[in-house]
């Protein structure tokens, strides 16, 4: 399949600003403390703020083609030891880490080549090269309201949304039986924002069941 170049470029300047913005906005709170809990279940703030880290400098290595983690156990040995850092360390490290990825996106701009094939990830999906850049946007985004620091579904970026919508949705169909309504009728009724959240486990809709993409 052919890699839309366009779309590329418009989710690699997508992510880009959203790790700025998200950066900004991380340095305009006061100080948190790294052990207040998240959202996310056994996850403190330390420990999404240094999963995206992480997940930056994975990123990097999937776009030169190295494997995203050594292993499992690495990756999450790295996220538990610098989840109890003070504010001020997991910032610049979510600073420096976005600052890598974002240079290794933007050099590969000016070829066209350098998307496609594919690349793996941890758990050992296969995916576009073309949609790495979309699949970091997401981690920075969706994480940034798993925070549970005041930024929320409803805040998601517009162009990160309708993209991920799609790719999600044609995921969720390339996995139903043909001839299967491709959502159920509950969830085309709610708000985008929220339907991308039941894709990714974060809402759930009274007698739909999860959408098992997550």
């Amino acid at each position: 399949m052919a890699v839309d170049v366009r779309q590329v470029e418009r989710e690699v300047e997508g992510c880009r600003i959203s790790q700025r913005r998200f950066v900004d906005w991380l340095e305009e709170q006061s100080p948190i403390a790294s052990e207040r809990p998240s959202r996310l279940p056994e996850w403190s703030i330390g420990h999404v703020l240094t999963h995206l880290s992480r997940n930056a400098d994975s990123y990097v290595n999937l776009l030169r083609g190295l494997p995203q983690y050594d292993s499992v156990e690495d990756r999450n040995s790295a996220i538990e030891a610098g989840s109890n850092r003070i504010w001020n360390d997991l910032i610049d490290d979510v600073r420096s880490s976005c600052e890598r990825v974002d240079a290794e996106l933007s050099s590969r701009l000016a070829d066209p080549s350098a998307w496609e094939g594919s690349a793996t990830l941890l758990g050992g999906a296969v995916v576009p090269r073309s949609v790495l850049p979309l699949l970091r946007w997401r981690e920075v985004e969706v994480h940034w309201v798993d925070l549970g620091c005041g930024h929320e579904l409803h805040d998601l970026d517009r162009h990160y949304l309708r993209s991920d919508l799609r790719l999600l949705e044609m995921l969720w169909r390339a996995r139903r039986p043909i001839g299967m309504t491709p959502l159920h009728a509950d969830i085309l009724q709610i708000p985008p924002h929220e339907r991308l959240g039941w894709f990714l486990g974060r809402v759930e809709v009274d007698g739909v069941p999860p959408s098992g993409l997550t």
